[in-house]
């Protein structure tokens, strides 16, 4: 009795609900054997953005579950810089970050069609961190510390800004 118990406990272990691909020593996949972390899904839960320190410096890395691979995001992850704490927009097009360079923090915007991106706190006065960005792109929120104390600040893009929808990944998939 007490051994078919243990075997039933352990078989319901099997199906458990994890899709994680396994740990593999190269960088091509979503786990290395270095530290991942911060992790944020797009709206629709097909890609998902993380940072690693893969590559011997903290980066930027955007995981496509329905194909199961590393997306390559030309310019975001600078030399001589970290960057980290990111989220991504509802089609995955925009992504917002942290980045740190000679000590000092600004949040970007990466932008996956133009392969560029935009230092959005260049003249911000003070520390900032754990930026978020709206599920079209417009809108990013992030932690400020311009007057000693933390508070949320809220940049918004502008009207003209081509926006991030769910629904527009065909589109980009296509890199």
């Amino acid at each position: 009795m007490v051994v078919s118990s243990i075997v039933t406990g352990l078989s319901s272990c099997q199906n458990s609900g994890y899709i994680t691909p396994p740990t593999q020593t190269f960088s091509g996949t979503l786990n290395t054997i270095v530290q991942e972390g911060s992790a944020n899904f797009s709206h629709d839960g097909r890609y998902l953005v993380f940072n690693s320190d893969r590559n011997s410096q903290r980066s930027i890395f955007l995981y496509d579950l329905q194909s199961s691979s590393l997306i390559n995001l030309p310019g975001l992850n600078k030399p001589e810089s970290m960057q980290f704490d990111a989220d991504v927009s509802a089609d995955g097009r925009y992504i917002v970050y942290v980045s740190e360079e000679l000590g000092k923090t600004d949040i970007f915007v990466y932008d996956r069609l133009a392969l560029n991106s935009e230092n959005i706190t260049k003249n911000f006065i003070g520390e900032v961190r754990n930026p978020s960005i709206s599920g079209n792109g417009r809108f990013i929120a992030f932690e400020g510390n311009r007057q000693g104390q933390w508070d949320i600040e809220i940049y918004d893009r502008g009207l003209e800004l081509d926006l991030s929808l769910p629904g527009n990944e065909e589109q980009e998939s296509s890199e």
